[in-house]
């Protein structure tokens, strides 16, 4: 079996500071990378920041900074963020980077090689805040002004020479591909717009701009720019160092397992990005998942409607680990989701205090004062006992496919009703009254000792800090939170001592003012 697991966030574009979409995806796909790094795999976690273009050369503009400049400044803003949100990506790719030049440039050469690149005119509409191009299907006019409908981005017609990626002749291949590889694109809904697009005919693709000069220089006409779309798609390989295909990190990593987008840039990723590969005869992704949006209100958020949500806002104010939980539980995943205050409350007081911090405080509280302090040794299970321990064991593997599926939903529905069925284990048992049966007491607060661990692991992809303040009752790190382990009754050594911890979560006290 394969144990390199490669993942990806879009690569930001940095025209203006981070919002909560931004996070979500970042969130999300730390959440994957931690737990395949937990379940024994090799990891390679890719973010990043895409600098070129129109649109970040008029905001520098507008700023009064030189371009470069501008981008250093925007870019550590997200660098800052993947510190911030707790990441554990292993690179941070910026397109302004040599290594992704020559990559790009590498690209461009071997696609005009197999003749899928020649030079025209390109007369139509373009969205600068998307940099992407529209047909005349695709765009509604307001008062006067042009828009996308789609993304309600304004459009300008662009009449200037271009060069053309041959995308009409991929239409059938890429088709072909999608019907051949059914999860290559999902979820579902995903998949079908993809198709539906594909299916309605495929035209040529402008991939160089003359207008402006913030970009990659095409090989050989330094009078173009390379479409900014084509540059930062090729981050995903330029990371692993191509052009050079026999590096270790190429060969590890390439294809990648997934790409994780929002649903807005589907197009280039479903439908363009596959045709370049296949165009350079590279491998494919082995998916694309495209996420939904987090709304403000009914909206998406943007810099020109003025509803950005600030991530750092919400954690400065509620905490990193109860913003990360919020995100995977209440957004289902692959839909659009609503960030609201009182269901972050409802979170933290609910799920994160009550049933799964309160239940680490009693059950350890319980043991410090009548197991003298430590694991129980001499243990009887009973099948109350292990019908609860068994359902680790029993939906290991179901667990493995699902997140393999990027299916959150059930990942995060298992835990919560783990902990509900816990807290009503423990209550039911009533260890409290068994003092008289000293091995059954044992019992029970041994098999809710190792419940309280096994969901630590599981919530380690989550909340990794509260997760590893959790597991110092038993003097576990971080290093030792093996996904495997989950099945084994026996991990935790009678004898041990348990340690006190303090409070995992505060509850918060709703304003209703």
């Amino acid at each position: 079996m394969d144990k390199n697991f490669y993942i990806t966030t879009p690569i930001y574009y940095p025209s203006a500071k981070p919002h909560m979409g931004h996070a979500y995806s970042s969130i999300v796909a730390d959440f994957f990378a931690r737990f395949k790094r937990i379940d024994g795999f090799d990891v390679n976690f890719l973010t990043g920041t895409d600098e070129h273009g129109l649109k970040i050369q008029r905001a520098a503009e507008k700023e009064g900074l030189d371009t470069l400049k501008f981008c250093n400044e925007i870019s550590k803003t997200f660098r800052d963020l993947s510190k911030t949100l707790n990441l554990t990506n292993t690179d941070f790719i910026r397109t302004t980077e040599g290594r992704h030049k020559k990559s790009v440039q590498s690209l461009w050469n071997e696609l005009k090689k197999n003749d899928d690149i020649y030079l025209s005119k390109y007369s139509g509409w373009y969205s600068v805040s998307d940099e992407a191009f529209y047909a005349e299907d695709e765009i509604e006019e307001i008062n006067g002004k042009k828009f996308a409908k789609s993304s309600n981005s304004t459009v300008e017609w662009v009449d200037e020479e271009s060069y053309f990626f041959k995308l009409s002749k991929w239409e059938k291949p890429l088709l072909d591909y999608y019907k051949k590889n059914p999860n290559f694109i999902l979820p579902l809904s995903r998949k079908n717009e993809v198709i539906s697009f594909v299916k309605n005919g495929l035209k040529d693709l402008s991939i160089s701009r003359k207008s402006f000069s913030w970009g990659i220089p095409v090989p050989d006409n330094k009078d173009h720019v390379i479409y900014v779309w084509l540059d930062a798609l090729t981050n995903y390989i330029s990371a692993l160092n191509y052009p050079d295909t026999k590096n270790k990190m190429y060969k590890k990593f390439w294809p990648a397992s997934v790409h994780l987008i929002g649903k807005d840039i589907l197009r280039f990723h479903a439908v363009y990005w596959p045709a370049f590969l296949l165009a350079a005869n590279l491998p494919l992704p082995k998916k694309i998942y495209g996420h939904g949006w987090i709304l403000s209100g009914e909206e998406k958020m943007s810099k020109s409607k003025g509803n950005i949500l600030d991530p750092l806002e919400i954690i400065n104010q509620y905490g990193l680990d109860p913003l990360r939980y919020y995100l995977i539980k209440e957004v289902s995943f692959g839909n659009d989701g609503n960030i609201s205050q009182e269901r972050l409350i409802d979170c933290i007081n609910s799920d994160l205090a009550n049933n799964f911090g309160n239940l680490c405080q009693r059950v350890t509280a319980f043991a410090i004062k009548n197991c003298e302090g430590k694991i129980p040794k001499k243990i009887n299970f009973q099948n109350d006992d292990l019908k609860i321990l068994d359902k680790f064991k029993n939906n290991l593997d179901l667990i493995r496919d699902k997140i393999d599926e990027q299916d959150l939903n059930f990942y995060i529905d298992f835990i919560i009703n783990t902990l509900f069925e816990t807290n009503k284990y423990f209550n039911d048992q009533e260890p409290w009254n068994k003092k008289n049966d000293i091995l059954r007491l044992n019992t029970i607060v041994y098999t809710t000792l190792e419940i309280v661990r096994k969901i630590s692991f599981m919530l380690y992809p989550i909340i990794p800090e509260s997760s590893i303040k959790a597991l110092k009752i038993f003097s576990i790190n971080e290093d030792s939170i093996k996904f495997s382990s989950l099945e084994n009754h026996n991990y935790l050594k009678g004898n041990d001592k348990i340690k006190k911890i303090d409070i995992l979560f505060k509850k918060i006290e709703k304003n209703y003012d």
